[in-house]
């Protein structure tokens, strides 16, 4: 069924980005103390995009395929935004603010 694929998917990408938190949060704890509040913010923020994605695909469940079809697009935009945020912050540790903004 394509949706219980989707949502292998999904699942798969939420613990990527979860594992990628973590890495961003242990490297954070070593900032400075201005750094680390900043990072801590940003974190806490991506924490609650990753959850509410967490949370839509439990609504779903076993939601008709052109339910899924929708959300496939919408959570793409969300991995998206999930990765440029991590990114931004693990930039900071690695001495690259080019992408900062």
């Amino acid at each position: 069924m394509k949706s219980e694929a989707h949502g292998q998917k999904a699942r798969a990408k939420l613990e990527e980005y979860r594992a990628k938190l973590a890495v961003a949060r242990a490297k954070a704890k070593g900032a400075s103390a201005d750094a680390r509040i900043e990072a801590e913010r940003r974190l806490d923020a991506i924490e609650e995009r990753i959850d509410r994605a967490k949370d839509r695909l439990e609504e779903l469940g076993d939601a008709a395929e052109e339910r899924w079809d929708d959300l496939e697009a919408r959570l793409e935009r969300t991995w998206d935004e999930i990765s440029e945020g991590l990114e931004r912050v693990l930039a900071r540790f690695r001495g690259d603010d080019s992408r900062s903004g």
